[in-house]
């Protein structure tokens, strides 16, 4: 057997020879990520682009996926379905925070207001002293 020199590096598994290990500062992986690679948010923003077909006042239209989503939770909210309509107001809250901060936004009219301060009200839970005379009001079925 040979003696090893002191430093003497061994090679085997995960041991590579030191001419063949990457320099400090050299990437691993040189050429990068191939061009028109696809990740998450390109396929998804692809297939809500795609356009279907949907049966909309007794005739057919071609609309995005994106579109006829929105068009169907819309639809469902203005029925009462409760989670539908958080949905929404969720999704619209998220885009009011991602408006440029000198963004000129028109009031809301009297009637929106009301409308909204109604679903707040209804969505609120109410205290034990008012729920035993409390109306039943729409469901979240």
């Amino acid at each position: 057997m040979s003696e090893k020199k002191p430093g003497a590096y061994e090679v085997g598994r995960g041991r590579p020879p030191k001419h063949s290990q990457f320099k400090p500062g050299q990437s691993g992986n040189p050429q990068g990520r191939r061009k028109g690679a696809r990740n998450l948010a390109s396929d998804l923003a692809e297939e809500l682009s795609e356009r279907v077909q949907v049966r909309e006042g007794g005739r057919q239209r071609a609309l995005s996926k994106q579109r006829a989503l929105l068009k169907a939770l819309f639809a469902k909210a203005m029925q009462g379905d409760g989670r539908s309509a958080s949905l929404i107001i969720a999704l619209v809250s998220s885009l009011i925070k991602d408006e440029p901060a000198g963004a000129q936004r028109e009031p809301l009219s009297t009637e929106d207001r009301a409308l909204l301060d109604d679903f707040v009200r209804r969505r609120t839970p109410q205290s034990p002293s008012t729920e035993a005379h409390a109306t039943p009001e729409l469901s979240d079925d």
